[in-house]
């Protein structure tokens, strides 16, 4: 066929584009590199298109050479993929979706299994994550840096880096395989939401320089991108407590009730705006001395900081208040409206998160071949991560609680729905810097018992530890490290079925650490209260999308740096801080061989491979057992574990190609996904649950003790996986594929539980309670349930997609320009006791429209995910299981390049006009009940203007 030449061609240049000098497969990028590098730039130029309908075609014509199962994201030109980063376009992939995390596209999931299962690299190198656990924060990769991604959905053994989902493999510039290029890159970027918080903009900027070229003869090779970014972010939030069960007896006489409605409990909601600042830079450096040897180093540094600001209200509501109230609407068995009559003192909360991560990764590529059928290699690299949460909670009100000055309750009415709830009735003026307070409200410092420093005295006898807390620091620190080395051989068969053999052995030495740091925060004026310092006022937060008017704003990261607060350290007061502070060290040894075959036969053609991966692990973790002693204080005891343990992973994908455009693909394979960090920790908590009900009850499961537990001798989460797929390339910019997998979950981590003695930790006079009659009672039983995660549960996941790039020329040569791309996934499975899979949707849907000519494109992209598992930060900035009920999100673009347009003097300028979350889509956050909405976000759409200008 007349096209297959072009495609051939096309495809050639994109895999040097995105293979080159890379570890994965290396023999095959070794080819690659070879075949591009026998091709002139002006071959190159002839089956260059731009665009989005460029983009598609270099996807295309890699799915359709690979010989795994794959999806592909190329560029054009560096800086010309049509987002701020690479989470967004990835997203766009049949198969793969987004979560987004403060109004950003950051998670991505592959095939049902969150970013936490699925292997992600950068030149084939592992790329570690700067946050809890493995997975990769995709938002951090601005596109400027990028020359692409390749996604692997079915494994082959020369992959190293592994996972139950997929491997995305991101990539960055080869410039002996590149066409030479300077350019810049100007982006502004406008909030649809206006800020609601005065001292934070709804604007920002991002600037680009990408550089390649080749030197000495074309055997240096140079390239670097480095961008800078300044984004702003807007959030209104509503976040429910929970929805306990409403007591008839206390909930008025409005309407009958049976006792089984459930009532929002209370709320902490608030308007959120941020502005993050992200510097990142890639350099990449090759040499070809001569045809053997090749040689490339390449470098990434990511430097970013965060600072947000949450300002809004926390007020108790019915039950969990401490007012009376009366319940007006009941919808089945749901309480939708009320009143609370008073009682509750609300606590304005003005905190703020300071978020400061730096990534570094290097690595080292030497590539030799001493003739035609040889090819040997060594690749080693370096990465390291940091990343500090600062997170400040800062309490004013009305009053200290437990003064005699302190103000009136709070009235107020409320609906709640699907979009959270609403407000009503203000009894009292939140936004007067003359009546509110810096002091906390209510006496939540009950952990500081032991502090001798907040006892009562002879002038303030009712102030005490329980009133001191005016305010909390959340500090987690993790730091993370990577060194690996890895060496291997491809073989080469001229003429026989098995066309190479490739071997393969790789070490790796990889730490995560994490500080769990916290203080209570007291102000200076203990035991009084006073009123905000005038130089740290900002005015008033709009809270009315909640139904109530404002509060005041003030900088409680200004008073926190200033050293304002008086500290108290959490980690002597609270089990969970050191039981949550742990190190885990991984050392793994891999070996790999596969052969790779290919055969034409008078009808059809095949190709693939067969292999198998040894893996040997040695992981261990220090951490801490942690009671509360007898003065009060925490009791910590340094505690380790670990293990060593072999899999064996082997893998198989063929692949029939009937010479017309028609492929089929069959792939095999076991896979694993390495355990979550926080789950491997040694550490064990005690804890004690000072509720009267609790500690009377006999039944242990409902008493007062309790104990959490890690696990550092868990093993992968495993998976045998089965891919069917059919594809139809019907032409050089069109395809129809369709595909089936399914995946049998052999080992999944659940949390385990047994009964434990806790009567050694029962500190007499204080491990009691009041019951309501004012007795004091002690615990009646000391036995507890200690839950941890184990091994051995199962499940299955299945899934069909469906996928289509469809020019419209085909049609009718007047239709030249237009085209779409769309991609359907639905999915089902689960886990043998009910659980859900962490970022399994049942469907996902994305399409593209777009028009491509004369030098004008118009694109209109959307993409849809039902609901699915994840989890978001709760109390203590910890990471809590939730129900996100999926998003439809909405993007469009418009661009003129002037080159294309036939402006030769203005070529290589190109000017685009991009906005994003066009219908203002939410986010919301829920228990197992739908309407029991935790969670309910708004971001506004962006509105970006970008100026792009590339130097030939």
């Amino acid at each position: 066929m007349e096209g297959q030449g072009a495609t051939l061609s096309l495809s050639l240049a994109v895999a040097a584009a995105l293979y080159g000098g890379a570890m994965i497969a290396p023999a095959a990028m070794a080819q690659d590199s070879s075949a591009s590098g026998a091709q002139d730039d002006s071959m190159m130029e002839e089956v260059l298109v731009t665009g989005t309908r460029g983009r598609l075609m270099r996807a295309q014509s890699l799915k359709q050479d690979s010989t795994t199962i794959v999806e592909a994201l190329t560029v054009d030109d560096i800086g010309q993929l049509p987002d701020t980063s690479i989470a967004e376009s990835l997203a766009r992939l049949t198969g793969l979706a987004g979560e987004r995390r403060n109004g950003r596209t950051s998670g991505i999931s592959v095939r049902g299994f969150r970013e936490d299962y699925v292997g992600t690299t950068l030149n084939g190198r592992e790329l570690l994550g700067i946050g809890d656990n493995r997975g990769v924060e995709f938002d951090l990769y601005p596109s400027e840096i990028l020359s692409g991604a390749l996604i692997y959905k079915s494994m082959e053994s020369s992959l190293y880096v592994q996972g139950i989902g997929g491997v995305v493999d991101l990539r960055t510039t080869k410039p002996l395989e590149a066409a030479s290029y300077l350019t810049t890159n100007l982006s502004y970027e406008q909030n649809g939401q206006s800020s609601a918080n005065p001292d934070f903009d709804d604007n920002g900027y991002r600037l680009a320089l990408g550089f390649s070229d080749r030197f000495a003869d074309d055997t240096v090779g140079l390239a670097f991108a480095v961008t800078h970014t300044e984004s702003p972010s807007q959030e209104e939030h509503f976040r429910g407590w929970g929805y306990p069960t409403v007591d008839p007896a206390n909930a008025g006489d409005g309407v009958s009730l049976t006792g089984d409605e459930t009532v929002v409990g209370g709320h902490d909601s608030f308007a959120r705006s941020a502005s993050l600042e992200r510097t990142a830079a890639t350099a990449v450096l090759q040499f070809e001395p001569s045809e053997k040897v090749t040689a490339t180093f390449d470098a990434l540094y990511i430097d970013f900081q965060e600072d947000e600001v949450f300002r809004g209200v926390e007020e108790g509501g019915a039950v969990w208040g401490t007012g009376d109230y009366t319940i007006t609407g009941v919808e089945n068995g749901f309480v939708t409206s009320g009143d609370i009559d008073g009682g509750f003192l609300s606590v304005i909360r003005n905190d703020a998160e300071r978020t400061r991560g730096e990534l570094t990764t290097f690595g080292a590529n030497l590539e030799f071949r001493p003739n035609d059928n040889w090819v040997l290699g060594v690749d080693a690299s370096y990465g390291e991560t940091e990343k500090r949460i600062t997170n400040i909670e800062s309490y004013s009100g009305v009053g200290r609680a437990g003064l005699d000055t302190q103000g009136d309750p709070t009235v107020r009415s409320f609906q709640s729905g699907p979009d959270g709830t609403v407000y009503s009735g203000e009894s009292v003026d939140l936004t007067d810097f003359n009546m509110i307070r810096l002091a906390g409200p209510q006496s939540w410092g009950g952990a500081l018992a032991p502090v001798d420093a907040f006892a009562p005295n002879d002038v303030f006898p009712d102030i005490g530890p329980s009133q001191a807390q005016d305010g909390f620091v959340n500090e987690p620190i993790f730091d993370e490290d990577l060194t690996a080395i890895a060496f291997n051989g491809q073989r080469y068969f001229e003429g026989a079925f098995v066309d190479r053999l490739g071997f393969g052995l790789r070490y790796s030495d990889r730490s995560k650490s994490k500080d769990n740091d916290g203080f209570f925060l007291t102000a200076p004026t203990f035991p009084e209260d006073a009123l905000i310092p005038e130089d740290v006022r900002a005015g008033a937060t709009d809270l009315s999308f909640i139904g109530i008017p404002g509060v005041v704003a003030y900088d409680a990261l200004a008073l926190f740096d200033s050293g304002f607060y008086t500290l108290t350290d959490a980690s002597a007061l609270e089990t969970g801080r050191l039981g949550d502070t742990y190190t885990v060290n991984e050392e793994l040894l891999q070996f790999y061989t596969q052969l790779d075959f290919r055969h034409d036969f008078a009808a059809f053609g095949i190709s693939g491979n067969a292999g198998v991966q040894v893996v040997n692990t040695d992981q261990q973790a220090t951490g801490f057992s942690t009671q509360t002693g007898p003065d009060l204080f925490v009791q910590a005891t340094p505690v380790e574990g670990g293990d060593d343990y072999t899999d064996v992973l082997p893998s198989f994908n063929l692949n029939f190609d009937f010479n017309n455009g028609h492929k089929v693909r069959l792939a095999a394979s076991k896979t694993l996904s390495r355990p979550r960090m926080d789950d491997m920790r040694p550490n064990t908590t005690v804890s004690f649950n000072f509720n009267a009900s609790n500690v009377a009850a006999t039944d242990p499961a409902g008493g007062p003790w309790s104990g959490n537990a890690g696990n550092p001798a868990l093993r992968p989460l495993e998976a045998n996986n089965v891919d069917l797929a059919y594809e139809w390339y019907f032409a050089d910019d069109g395809f129809l594929s369709v595909g089936f997998f399914y995946k049998d979950l052999l080992n999944w981590h659940r949390n385990g539980a047994f009964l434990a003695d806790f009567s050694q930790f029962f500190i007499p006079g204080y491990h009691q309670a009041t019951d309501d009659d004012g007795n004091i009672i002690t615990p009646a039983t000391f036995d507890g349930v200690v839950t941890f995660r184990e091994d051995g549960l199962e499940g299955d996941v299945r899934g069909y997609e469906f996928q289509a790039n469809v020019p419209f020329h085909i049609f009718h040569e007047a239709l030249d320009g237009f085209g779409v791309a769309l991609g359907v996934a639905i999915a089902s499975g689960g886990l043998e006791d009910g659980g859900r899979v962490p970022g399994l949707s049942d469907e996902n849907y994305q399409l593209t429209a777009f028009y491509e000519k004369a030098g004008f494109e118009i694109r209109v992209s959307g993409r849809r995910r039902t609901d699915f598992l994840t989890e978001a930060r709760g109390l203590s900035l910890a990471l809590t299981p939730l129900t996100d009920q999926g998003a439809e999100l909405w993007d469009a673009q418009i661009a003129y390049d002037f080159g294309a347009g036939g402006f030769d003097r203005l070529s290589g300028l190109r000017v685009a006009l991009q906005g994003q979350n066009l219908t203002n889509e939410v986010t919301t956050l829920t228990n197992d009940d739908t309407r029991e909405v935790l969670q309910f976000q708004t971001f506004g759409a962006t509105y970006l203007l970008r100026v792009n200008y590339q130097f030939r």
